[in-house]
Formats: structure tokens, C-alpha cells, sequence
């Protein structure tokens, strides 16, 4: 099962492309997709939506997992990053890959156990699960293979890798 890690922003959006075989896990691809404030946020947005549609078309992608987000404080930070996320969940939705929702909590015990993990822990999970020489940069990326690991770990659980 390939799984397209996302993680959601609008001056960056990480990805993370992870396989696994027979048990296996496997990096695929990872990355981000920046935009520049100096920029409307209609053409923010596009890019976004177009550099999704572009992985998707590239890397065929099995299914997305995506971090469901909570802000509690800042509500500009809040909508930018939800209308980010409306143009990931669009392009996804158009390409008919199903989507996967995770919580922070989620991610964390997936990958280690522990619910309130930090995130250096966390990270160093991911590299060293992937067999990376480092932790990705920026944390959008790591955070993006993380939840692609969430999904395989609760896709294995359920029953939905063979």
C-alpha cells in the first residue's frame, strides 16, 4: 500500500510518500511545497492544489492520510491552514484517493506509544523507521511521513494490509 502523508499549511505544505511490502516500509518521496506571502492567497492556494494534483499524477498514491488540525488561539493561522486543506482534500476527492483523518495524539501513539510524545521524539521515529541519514526538513515534512506511517500502522491493525 502506498500512502501520500500530508500535512497541511500555507506557506508550507509537507509530503511524504511511503510504501509498504510484505511488512516492509519504504520512502518513496518527501518534500514541501512552499508559497510566498508576497503572493494573493488565490495564487497560494493554486499552487498548492497544483502541486498536489502533480504527486498524485506522478506517484499514484493507494490512499491519504492528512493531520486533522485543532487551533485554539490564533484564528488566522486557523483559516489559512483549513483553506489549504480544503484545496489538498479537493485535489484529492477529484483524483478519488480516499482520505484518512489522524489527530496529533494518533500519530504519536502510532509511532511511539505515547500519546503527548514530543516532537523531536517523534521525528527520530520516522527517520529511523524509514532508514533516513536524517531527520527531513522542514518539521512539515517529517510530520507529513508520520502520518503516512500512522495510516500504514492503523491500516495493518485493521486489517487492511494483506
Amino acid at each position: 500500500m502506498r500512502v501520500l502523508g500530508i500535512d497541511p499549511g500555507i506557506a508550507i505544505t509537507g509530503y511524504g510518500l511511503v510504501e509498504e511490502s510484505a511488512g516492509d516500509l519504504k520512502v518513496i518521496a518527501y518534500g514541501d511545497i512552499r508559497t510566498s506571502s508576497d503572493e494573493i492567497l488565490s495564487s497560494r492556494l493554486r499552487q498548492i492544489y497544483d502541486a498536489i494534483c502533480s504527486l498524485l499524477q506522478t506517484h499514484r498514491p493507494h490512499v491519504a492520510a492528512i493531520e486533522r488540525v485543532f487551533f485554539g488561539r490564533n484564528v488566522t493561522t486557523a483559516f489559512a491552514v483549513g483553506q489549504a486543506r480544503g484545496v489538498v482534500l479537493l485535489a484529492l476527492a477529484q483524483a478519488e484517493i480516499p482520505v484518512y483523518e489522524y489527530t496529533p495524539a494518533d500519530i504519536k501513539q502510532a509511532l511511539v506509544g505515547y500519546g503527548n510524545a514530543p516532537k523531536a521524539q517523534i521525528q527520530g521515529m520516522v527517520s529511523m523507521l524509514l532508514r533516513l541519514p536524517e531527520v527531513p526538513h522542514p518539521d512539515d515534512v517529517a510530520d507529513a511521513l508520520a502520518v503516512a506511517i500512522c495510516h500504514l500502522s492503523h491500516a495493518r491493525l485493521s486489517g487492511m494490509l494483506e
